[in-house]
């Protein structure tokens, strides 16, 4: 049967279900450009506002997938077992997780990606360490999986073309914010690396994508359909994101708190997350291991060490430290009720850390120490934030950005949990 790219518009437009035939032929025309543009634009709006079955979007998933290459770890001797965020302010958290969780007896293939925006990227982020390399081909990812147990890397570039393709488009047209499209996307690349199971950070607050905890629920429950469709081990946390996690957002500052956290001495936040991240991988994986005796014996750290000499950094160098420091000083005494995710995350992309375009170059030494986390007790004139640039004519939009994303007052805010639920496939 022949397809075109206009009854498919008008099917999805006319709120029906796209066919099977339908969604493979889309994809596979749109990535070879027999489908253009202007016509995948108006079927990403269509589906915008008319939505997509969860058979819909888990087919569609598939066929992304199809677009490109499939990594094949079967010569990775452990069970592998991946991880996603979707994204938050201080998320560091891949860092200490990957080896944790390798120390564990598992192997985690993280094929990361860069920032954009006020969420940092995970490469940039170990982009601070000299001599380390993301670019890793198929063959030095298995070898190291098998030799060391983790590696965080860039995704090859054959890895669902497709996606990339459409996620450029529905940048430019108004449609990044469909949940079939959102999960569709990030999907399509996990399962396209080919671990056998995932765990998905969904998070929701004022410094996640997601900001309210009904619309994370729906991504994560589609997440985990796609996955359970596509024949994964899966399941998704959903965690606040409505302050930054831990003390520093940046880049080298938060390579500094995830070797904090794996020698033992990191924030709580970061540390609880890490492991509970790590105990729900390990159970998809079938390792009856608790992490948390591993994390504190120090061998989730030398795994670490293994992980970044074998991908040529030194973790022994010196993180790059910034030319300009400014200080935000407690305006009162009181406590710290509100310290925003969003505003802080702002502030670190301004500083420098993170970019407004791909393309954009980032400072390794850009970003915040947060030295009060609400519930803290503050004294007027003590520090509060301490910011990082090596452009300090970037201070003011950071400090603009900053403006009411802090309050001080009288009584102590209440405790929101991290985690605030599990959705298993």
């Amino acid at each position: 049967m022949s397809h075109n790219a206009i009854d498919v518009i008008r099917a999805k437009r006319d709120r029906n279900r796209l066919t099977d035939e339908q969604i493979d032929w889309v994809i596979d025309a749109y990535t070879r450009g027999v489908v253009a543009d202007e016509q995948m634009s108006a079927l990403a709006m269509a589906i915008f506002l008319n939505g997509m079955t969860a058979e819909e979007t888990a087919r569609w998933t598939a066929a992304m997938v199809a677009s490109g290459e499939h990594l094949d770890l079967s010569a990775v001797t452990r069970p592998t077992v991946d991880k996603h965020s979707t994204g938050g302010v201080g998320d560091k958290i891949t860092l200490p997780l990957a080896p944790l969780v390798a120390a564990c007896g598992a192997a985690v293939p993280q094929l990361s990606g860069r920032g954009l925006g006020h969420t940092g990227g995970t490469l940039d982020k170990l982009e601070s360490i000299p001599g380390w390399r993301a670019n890793l081909s198929t063959e030095e990812i298995t070898a190291q999986l098998n030799s060391v147990g983790a590696v965080i890397c860039a995704a090859t570039e054959g890895l669902a073309p497709a996606d990339r393709k459409l996620y450029a488009l529905r940048d430019v047209t108004g449609t990044v914010e469909a949940i079939p499209l959102i999960a569709s996307s990030i999907m399509s690349k996990k399962i396209a690396e080919g671990a056998q199971s995932l765990v998905l950070d969904v998070k929701t607050g004022t410094g996640a994508f997601m900001k309210t905890e009904a619309a994370a629920r729906d991504l994560a429950k589609a997440l985990v359909a796609i996955g359970k469709a596509n024949g994964l081990n899966i399941s998704a946390l959903l965690t606040d994101m409505s302050i930054p996690l831990g003390r520093a957002v940046g880049n080298a500052v938060e390579v500094a708190e995830s070797i904090e956290v794996l020698q033992g001495n990191g924030p709580a936040d970061v540390t609880e997350l890490t492991v509970a991240l790590a105990r729900e991988m390990l159970t998809l994986a079938g390792i009856d291991t608790d992490p948390a005796p591993v994390l504190a014996s120090g061998q989730a750290y030398e795994t670490w060490c293994r992980m970044i000499k074998a991908q040529h950094g030194d973790p022994d160098a010196a993180l790059p430290k910034p030319n300009h420091i400014h200080v935000v000083e407690a305006p009162a005494t009181g406590t710290l009720t509100t310290l925003d995710a969003y505003a802080v995350g702002v502030a670190a992309w301004r500083l420098g850390a993170g970019r407004a375009r791909k393309e954009d170059p980032v400072q390794h030494a850009a970003g915040i120490l947060c030295h009060a986390k609400p519930g803290d007790h503050v004294t007027k004139g003590q520090p509060l934030l301490e910011l990082h640039t090596n452009t300090p004519e970037a201070f003011t939009g950071a400090l603009a950005a900053l403006t009411g994303g802090y309050q001080i007052g009288d009584s102590t805010p209440e405790a929101k949990p991290l985690i605030l639920d599990t959705l298993r496939g």
